[in-house]
C-alpha cells in the first residue's frame, strides 16, 4: 500500500481538525494510507526544509503570508506537488491556476466535495506515477524520484544518492537500494555503483559517464551492464 505524504498549511485549528478527520475517513473508506503533516504558518512550512509532499492543502489567508505567494515560491524548486487551495473566497480560484494549482475547495468544506477533490488528485498521481523512494537522515525525510537519481554509491555502510537536486547520504545497503529501484532502469557497473541508464551519456571500455561523472565498469559487471544498456537503448529509450 503506497503511503502518500500530505501537508496542511492552515492557521485555523478547527479547519485543521476537520481536514484531518476527512482524511482519516477517506483512508477507512478507500483502504489507503496518508502521512499528514500540519504547518500553522508560512514560516513553519519553509523552515521544515526540503520535505516533498504528494498533496498540499494550502490556506490562502495566513497570518504571515499569502498562500498564492507561498506556492509561487514553492514552484521555484517543486513542480510535482499537487496543490489544493482552501479558501473562503471563490474569486481566488482563478488566480490559483497561475501557480499551477490542481484545484480549490471553498469553505465551509463538506466531506462529499472534499472526497471528490482528493480522489481526483490521487488519480492524477497514479496516472503520472513514477518510481520513487523515501530516504531518511539527520536532516529529515526526503522523497527521491528515480528519474532524478544519476547513480547510487556505497561506501562502507553508507549510501550516497547522487541526484539532479544534490547528494543525499543515508545509512543503508546497496542491495536494499537496488531492490527499492528494481522497477526503474538501474544496473550495477561495479559493486559500489548502481547506475541509472537514463543518465548514461558515454561508455568507454572500462568507464561509463553518468551525470557528468566517470565511473569504472568492473570486469565482473561489464557483460551484464553492457547488455542491460543495449537492451534499454533497443527499447527506444
Amino acid at each position: 500500500m503506497t503511503e502518500r505524504y500530505i501537508a496542511i498549511v492552515e492557521d485555523d485549528e478547527n479547519a485543521v481538525l476537520l481536514l484531518r478527520s476527512y482524511l482519516a475517513q477517506y483512508e477507512q473508506e478507500n483502504k489507503c494510507r496518508f502521512n499528514v503533516v500540519h504547518f500553522p504558518s508560512a514560516k513553519s512550512f519553509f523552515e521544515a526544509g526540503k520535505c516533498d509532499f504528494s498533496i498540499l492543502f494550502m490556506d490562502i489567508e495566513l497570518p504571515d503570508g499569502n498562500g498564492m505567494q507561498i506556492v509561487k515560491k514553492l514552484r521555484e524548486h517543486d513542480s510535482s506537488t499537487l496543490v489544493i487551495f482552501v479558501t473562503n473566497l471563490a474569486q481566488y480560484a482563478v488566480k490559483g491556476y497561475e501557480v499551477r494549482a490542481f484545484d480549490f475547495i471553498v469553505k465551509p468544506i463538506s466531506y462529499y466535495n472534499f472526497s471528490l477533490k482528493l480522489s481526483s488528485a490521487l488519480e492524477c498521481l497514479e496516472e503520472n506515477k513514477e518510481v520513487e523512494i523515501w530516504i531518511s537522515n539527520r536532516d529529515g525525510r526526503f522523497r527521491l524520484l528515480a528519474s532524478e537519481i544519476y547513480f547510487v554509491e556505497v561506501m562502507r555502510h553508507y549510501l550516497t544518492y547522487h541526484t539532479a537536486n544534490g547528494d543525499y547520504t543515508v545509512l543503508g545497503s546497496i542491495s536494499a537500494a537496488a531492490n527499492a529501484l528494481k522497477d526503474a532502469p538501474f544496473v550495477f557497473c561495479n559493486r559500489c555503483f548502481l547506475v541509472n541508464l537514463n543518465h548514461v551519456s558515454q561508455v568507454r571500455r572500462t568507464e561509463v559517464t553518468v551525470g557528468g561523472v566517470s565511473l569504472q565498469i568492473s570486469r565482473q559487471k561489464s557483460a551484464g551492464f553492457l547488455k542491460a544498456l543495449n537492451d534499454w537503448l533497443a527499447g527506444g529509450h
